[in-house]
C-alpha cells in the first residue's frame, strides 16, 4: 500500500508516516515546507503544481493540509478556501486515475467545526470545515459505485501547528477589527490555553491509520471533540446563542 499525505510535514503528518512505515506503508508526503527526507515533494496545493507528483502505486489519500488563517494576509476566508476546501479538491482530481483504478481510500480531515454549530470569531475555518463535511458526504456516495471508500475525520483540539499559532491569529484579527479589539484580546486569553489541553497527534494517527487498513471503515470519525462546545451543541439554538452573548458581554467588560 503506498498513500499520498498532504501536509505531511505537520505534527500529524509525522506521527502518521511513522505508524504507516511500521506497518510497510509507503508514505509520499507533501508540503509547502521544503524538506530534505526522501518521498517528500514540496508543493502547495493552492497551485497547479500538485497534478505534477502523481507517484505511480499510490492508492489512498489523506489530506492534513490545513489552515485557520492566512499568514501571507491575503484573506482569511479565500485562504481558507483554498487550502481547505479547494485544496482538498484539486488534490483528489489529481490522483484520482490512481485511486479510482485501484478502489483506494480518500481520507478527508474535516474538523469538530464541520459538525458544530460556528463560535464566534471562527467563521472563515468552520465555513471551510462545513464545506469539506458536504464535500466528503457527496463524493461517498458517488465513488461508492466505484469501489472508493471515502472517510471523514473529525478532530477536536490537537498539539499541531494551526493550534499553536491560535494566539497569533488572535493578535492579527485584533489589529484588522474597529468593534471587537476588546473581546477579541479577552478571547486570546483562553485561546491560549488550548495547546496545553490539546491532545497527541499520535492519537488522531491511529484514527487515520485506521481509517486506510481497516476492512470496513466507518463514514465518520469523531476524535476527541471540545468537551464544552459539544454540550453546546445539545442546546437549543437560541440558548446556545445566549450563552455566547454572556460570553461577549463579560469579555468586552474585561
Amino acid at each position: 500500500m503506498k498513500i499520498v499525505v498532504t501536509g505531511a510535514g505537520s505534527f500529524i503528518g509525522t506521527a502518521l508516516a511513522g505508524r504507516c512505515c511500521a506497518r510497510g506503508i509507503e508514505v509520499v508526503g507533501i508540503d509547502a515546507r521544503p524538506s530534505e527526507g526522501s518521498g517528500w515533494h514540496q508543493a502547495d496545493i493552492r497551485t497547479p503544481e500538485v497534478a505534477g507528483l502523481i507517484p505511480d502505486g499510490a492508492n489512498a489519500l489523506v489530506h492534513l493540509a490545513a489552515l485557520s488563517r492566512d499568514p501571507d494576509c491575503r484573506g482569511k476566508a479565500e485562504a481558507c478556501f483554498d487550502v481547505n476546501v479547494m485544496g482538498t479538491y484539486r488534490v483528489n482530481k489529481a490522483f484520482f486515475p490512481l485511486v479510482g483504478p485501484a478502489r483506494g481510500r480518500i481520507v478527508n480531515i474535516s474538523s469538530e467545526t464541520g459538525w458544530q454549530s460556528a463560535a464566534p470569531y471562527n467563521g472563515p475555518y468552520a465555513m471551510s470545515k462545513h464545506a469539506i463535511e458536504a464535500y466528503s458526504d457527496a463524493l461517498r456516495r458517488e465513488l461508492a459505485l466505484l469501489g472508493v471508500k471515502v472517510i471523514k475525520i473529525q478532530p477536536g483540539p490537537f498539539k499541531t501547528d494551526m493550534v499553536r499559532g491560535i494566539e497569533s491569529a488572535f493578535d492579527q484579527a485584533e489589529s484588522e477589527t474597529d468593534n471587537f479589539a476588546k473581546v477579541i484580546r479577552a478571547f486570546k486569553t483562553l485561546a491560549g490555553k488550548t495547546w496545553t489541553s490539546a491532545h497527541d497527534p499520535d492519537i488522531l494517527a491511529q484514527v487515520i491509520e485506521k481509517a486506510l487498513t481497516i476492512k470496513n471503515p466507518k463514514p465518520a470519525y469523531s476524535v476527541k471533540p471540545d468537551r464544552m462546545r459539544s454540550a453546546l451543541e445539545k442546546l437549543p439554538v437560541r440558548a446556545a446563542d445566549k450563552v455566547y452573548l454572556t460570553l461577549l458581554r463579560q469579555a468586552n467588560k474585561a
